[in-house]
């Protein structure tokens, strides 16, 4: 490959820094470039959308392990076994249950900010305190909200 990308500008057109060019080529995520006659690496512009592919997706929330599976299981033709269909259904699915969780936390700041709590010790003590105290207390931990 006589032409190519060097890592500044694939970071710079993806989006994205230097460092983390390097991380993903380490790990694997994407394939170590071409070499100039220098030994400068030398990427091609695929390697720019792929960045792009896995900035988007861990927008979308996925992690980039789950962003690696991925794209390996698109690459092999593996979509029917955990490809982008069945797991943004299991995103989707984690979304509705964080929206809910926020929509609860909402409607108990507003009664509580509606009802005049200023003190939570107080607020705990009394009858008519819109806080869910109990309930907070013995829900198990499903998110880190």
């Amino acid at each position: 490959m006589s032409s190519g990308l060097r890592p500044s500008q694939v970071a710079e057109a993806a989006g994205i820094n230097v460092e983390t060019l390097r991380y993903y080529e380490r790990r694997g995520i994407i394939p170590e470039p071409e070499r100039s006659l220098g030994g400068h690496r030398l990427y091609s512009e695929a390697v720019v959308t792929t960045l792009r592919v896995i900035k988007a997706a861990q927008r979308l929330g996925f992690t980039l392990d789950e962003v690696a599976e991925l794209l390996e299981a698109g690459r092999h033709h593996h979509v029917a076994t955990g490809g982008l269909q069945s797991r943004a259904e299991a995103k989707l699915a984690g979304v509705d249950q964080k929206i809910a969780d926020l929509q609860v936390m909402r409607a108990s700041l507003i009664a509580a900010r509606d009802a005049g709590c200023d003190d939570l010790l107080q607020c705990a003590e009394s009858d008519s305190c819109p806080i869910p105290f109990v309930q907070i207390a013995t829900r198990p931990e499903t998110s880190t909200l």
